[in-house]
């Protein structure tokens, strides 16, 4: 497989276990980043957002996270401070993200992230 494959992983959350299972039981071994503890920087956020195609940083934020009602961040529309937020407190990001060939998939359900290998293992046209 060409390109890094990385997984932003909780060990403690069952459908981040269960996403990283699915890629080693197809012979991937991705390279694992436990965010909660490497908690990624804005760009790295940025640029996550934009493999997923998201719209907003909604898409990767988990609304329920006390601190995301702790901090009122339902109510705030800008982008560029729901980021930070998530930069700081990385428990608000979504879990598991699997990053793939400038493309990423959230594994809920942990199937989800198989298309992220299909494109990376397809043969050439037919």
């Amino acid at each position: 497989m060409s390109g890094e494959i990385v997984i932003w992983h909780n060990p403690r959350c069952s459908k981040s276990r269960a996403t990283l299972a699915l890629l080693e039981a197809r012979g991937v071994v991705p390279a694992v980043r436990l965010y909660l503890e490497d908690a990624p920087s804005q760009a790295e956020i940025r640029a996550a957002l934009a493999a997923l195609g998201a719209d907003g940083p909604r898409q990767l934020m988990r609304s329920c996270e006390p601190v995301y009602r702790e901090r009122r961040l339902g109510d705030v529309e800008d982008a560029d401070v729901l980021v930070a937020a998530m930069a700081a407190d990385p428990v608000l990001i979504e879990r598991p993200l699997v990053i793939a060939g400038g493309r990423a998939a959230i594994g809920r359900p942990p199937e989800a992230v198989l298309a992220l290998l299909e494109g990376e293992c397809a043969p050439g046209p037919q």
